[in-house]
């Protein structure tokens, strides 16, 4: 998937699930996405290439990071819970796995319920165990 592709579809996820809000924090270049006043995602340029920061469980995010060209540890973030998705890069050329719609889905899901995870139950506006279909007993 080109970069842009990649942030529209991960907005358009975004936005739908409850309490998200788009704040600008950082300049209005960069839009980040809240849940409970904690961020989740955050979408930007990185040298010219549409990407975003996504907060991931530490294993996943290494193989994650060994497996896909465009996944990397997260830019100007704790690089052992954050990764950056930059969209299509050199593994278009067959030498590697290419980022698709399912797996960002999944990101941008796992993003989101590890942060409503870590709220206190009484502020979470949902299960993050069972939210989006995953079923974590």
């Amino acid at each position: 998937m080109d970069p842009d592709t990649v942030l529209t579809l991960a907005h358009d996820q975004a936005i739908q699930y409850p309490s998200v809000e788009i704040e600008h924090p950082f300049g209005p270049e960069y839009n980040v996405y809240k849940v409970r006043g904690k961020m989740f995602l955050m979408a930007f340029d990185l040298r010219g290439v549409p990407s975003m920061n996504l907060k991931i469980d530490p294993l996943d995010g290494e193989v994650l990071c060994d497996a896909y060209e465009e996944i990397t540890p997260g830019y100007h973030m704790s690089k052992k819970h954050w990764i950056t998705v930059a969209g299509a890069g050199a593994a278009e050329d067959g030498s590697g796995n290419i980022l698709d719609p399912d797996l960002l889905h999944d990101l941008v899901l796992e993003s989101y319920c590890l942060v409503v995870a870590k709220l206190p139950k009484k502020d979470r506006p949902v299960d993050p165990k069972t939210f989006g279909g995953r079923d974590e007993t």
